[in-house]
């Protein structure tokens, strides 16, 4: 009953979705990886550029951009920097999921970190699904053949729901800090860049159709609520405009 009448406010936490799918599933599988704690900031950064056509047809000379000329949506990149500890869970050891932090403290969430810049298709976790499958089922099933090679999976970077925005992990740096029994991180800052994929790219991507037109339905939502967010600042500047007109003597 206390949670109830808690005065404390609702926070939502930032979260990285990773879709992860197989070919014997037709739609792709969510791993949410979510936010431990929330980052105290978010760098954030746009380039602006333009792009000439460079595939001229046939007889056409090649056109020189004009000014405005922005052929393409700005290049949009995050840098964040993530807090892990296990500490708090290992005052309760016995309830679940905490043995998994006795056993490996943080290095469950780091490794879940790291998959986002793996290739899918090579790794032997999948041969060992595999040889489950065929104990169980009696007919061995490679799924490391089934997934496309040299892909990294489609990835969500969640920041509320004003950003939900499809990215490529560019960089990934750990700091690890106290360790258990068994050498397992207890503590871990992990700062990650990330670029935005629009869903232009996403949508001309044929290998993985549903996960990349979901990513980028996600691109397009978040891209709307931005164009509405610029149409209220009319508000801001009607009212800006008005408070000078009054401030002007008769």
């Amino acid at each position: 009953m206390a949670d109830a009448y808690s005065r404390s406010p609702f926070l939502l936490k930032g979260a990285i979705v990773q879709f992860a799918g197989l070919p014997i599933i037709p739609l792709p599988i969510p791993n949410i990886i979510l936010f431990q704690y929330n980052p105290d900031s978010i760098q954030r950064s746009l380039s602006s550029f333009a792009q000439p056509n460079d595939k001229e047809k046939p007889g056409e000379t090649k056109k020189t951009p004009r000014a405005f000329d922005q052929i393409h949506d700005p290049e949009e990149t995050f840098n964040v920097t993530l807090f892990l500890d296990a500490t708090d869970a290992l005052e309760t050891p016995d309830q679940f999921p905490h043995q998994v932090a006795v056993a490996t403290g943080v290095a469950d969430r780091l490794a879940a970190l790291e998959q986002l810049i793996y290739p899918e298709g090579d790794s032997r976790g999948l041969e060992l699904l595999g040889s489950l499958s065929s104990a169980i089922g009696g007919k061995k099933i490679d799924l490391s053949k089934m997934l496309s090679r040299g892909k990294v999976p489609v990835t969500l970077f969640v920041w509320g729901t004003g950003t939900i925005v499809p990215v490529r992990i560019t960089s990934f740096n750990v700091e690890e800090t106290w360790w258990n029994f068994l050498l397992y991180p207890l503590r871990a800052k992990v700062t990650l860049g990330m670029k935005v994929v629009t869903s232009t790219e996403l949508y001309a991507d044929k290998d993985r159709p549903i996960a990349g037109k979901i990513a980028g339905a996600c691109y397009d939502f978040t891209r709307v609520q931005k164009e509405i967010l610029a149409l209220l600042n009319i508000a801001n500047t009607v009212a800006s405009v008005g408070d000078i007109a009054k401030s002007i003597p008769a």
